[in-house]
């Protein structure tokens, strides 16, 4: 995969990367894809405000990123 997706990067990041990874972001209750805060809140910031499994949105981020690859 030519991108790893961590928790540290800003959301609007993974979704200039892929935007069809909105789907995943919403899938874990994490709505706030369009809002402002998104360009400049990093994933593990927004996991905790809206008290989501960070590591679980990562994981499942690469795994769609790595089946489009495959």
């Amino acid at each position: 995969m030519s991108k790893k997706i961590t928790k540290d990067m800003i959301i609007t990041e993974v979704l200039d990367i892929d935007q069809a990874t909105a789907a995943i972001f919403m899938k874990h209750g994490m709505h706030c894809i369009g809002c402002p805060v998104a360009s400049s809140e990093k994933i593990s910031e927004a996991a905790v405000v809206h008290g989501i499994d960070a590591n679980k949105l990562i994981e499942d981020l690469n795994a769609y990123l790595e089946g489009k690859e495959a």
